[in-house]
């Protein structure tokens, strides 16, 4: 009887078969299953039509017996990339290509599902062979991507329709639509974090600093012009900090405040160029239909930043 061959094309050998020839045809199988279980390889993708993924009988190289799968080259449309309707394995699929297209890894034929590869992202896929005619390919994306669970899980209930782990660039976590919704940076050799904590009744949940060092300084940075904003539920509440122009400007916006309520606002008083500072020592407010009142320090620095400022009381 002679041998036959798997779906990932491994030969079987039958008994009696391949003298002289068993240990090289076992050598070979042996390779083809280190390709299955760890394998990478790159696929390039046509342009015109479908890309057809072949089982290669009783040798190395096919791109379907590769664990890991980079497909590659320059698409203008969405593109599909096919493998026989017996194949079971999973698959690790990076879309590699350029032109911003879908790579699809579906079965040859049939109505089964397939994986729909975004440009530049990671999936891993599951190609069940679950049905001769209609087989099924499921998959979840990472490497930046949306993992295809109604509930899944992060750091033990992440209650969210979906979330990513981003292995390429920043970690972090996108929205069921698929857009980024929050991003970890990285710093080199690291010590310090923040931690959120949440509140039993009637106390706030806090966002802090924590780490190694003694004193830590939590940080707000906005994107160019944009504002720092502090909003409250029923009374806004807003501040704007510019710091990094030749004017230094406060503005803050509340409610009134009972009588004998005092803010305290301090501007820098170091590293700064000569020109014109205003020290504000306090701001009190006096009954809640008080206009609110200004202390200054009775010797204002010489030198400094102009600093513009505008204290607005309801």
């Amino acid at each position: 009887m002679a041998s036959t061959y798997t779906p990932l094309g491994i030969e079987l050998q039958a008994t009696g078969e391949n003298a002289g020839t068993w240990g090289t045809k076992t050598n070979t199988n042996l390779q083809i299953i280190e390709q299955v279980a760890g394998g990478f390889t790159q696929q390039a993708v046509s342009d015109s039509g479908d890309t057809t993924l072949s089982v290669s009988d009783g040798s190395t190289g096919a791109t379907l017996s590769h664990r890991v799968i980079e497909f590659t080259g320059s698409l203008t449309g969405a593109r599909n990339v096919t493998i026989p309707l017996d194949v079971q394995n999973f698959y690790i699929l990076k879309n590699a290509t350029s032109g911003s297209q879908v790579v699809t890894f579906k079965y040859a034929t049939g109505t089964g599902t397939s994986a729909a590869v975004p440009n530049g992202k990671t999936v891993i896929a599951y190609a069940k062979a679950d049905d001769g005619t209609n087989p099924n390919i499921t998959m979840q994306e990472f490497g930046g991507d949306v993992v295809d669970d109604t509930s899944p899980q992060l750091g033990g209930n992440l209650d969210t329709n979906s979330f990513m782990i981003d292995f390429d660039d920043a970690h972090g976590i996108r929205d069921e639509n698929g857009a980024e919704q929050l991003i970890f940076e990285t710093t080199s050799s690291a010590v310090n974090h923040i931690d959120i904590t949440n509140a039993a009744t009637g106390a706030g949940a806090q966002i802090g600093a924590v780490g190694d060092d003694t004193n830590i300084s939590l940080r707000l940075r906005p994107k160019a012009t944009g504002n720092i904003e502090v909003m409250g539920a029923t009374n806004p509440g807003t501040v704007q900090l510019n710091c990094e122009s030749n004017s230094h400007g406060i503005q803050l916006q509340s409610p009134p405040h009972s009588a004998g309520q005092s803010y305290t606002i301090k501007f820098p008083t170091s590293n700064i160029t000569a020109g014109t500072f205003l020290k504000v020592d306090s701001i009190t407010g006096s009954g809640a239909t008080a206009v609110g009142q200004l202390t200054f320090d009775s010797s204002p620095a010489t030198t400094g930043k102009a600093i513009a400022m505008a204290i607005v009381f309801g």
